[in-house]
């Protein structure tokens, strides 16, 4: 019978500063909206994906608060708060 104890749990290497940011992510998915609204509105062909499109930056403005609404209370200090939000 072996008596050596067995490995300890593996540790996740941490994550890159760049992947930690969230305003580069949601400058990018802003103006992707943004452009394809544009597009839609513009291109008579496209007029079908305008519902979509204005979809796409309403849940995206939705998100967004949600997320600085998160951060402010993290902020503040709020019990509930959810944690690692810079």
């Amino acid at each position: 019978m072996d008596a050596t104890p067995p490995d300890p749990q593996p540790v996740a290497p941490a994550l890159p500063e760049i992947l930690l940011r969230p305003w580069p992510v949601i400058y990018v998915i802003a103006a992707g909206w943004l452009v394809a609204a544009l597009l839609a509105f513009t291109v008579p062909g496209l007029h079908d994906w305008r519902p979509v499109t204005v979809a796409g930056l309403g849940v995206g403005v939705l998100g967004t608060s949600i997320f600085l609404w998160q951060r402010s209370a993290v902020r503040r200090g709020s019990r509930g708060a959810q944690q690692g939000l810079d």
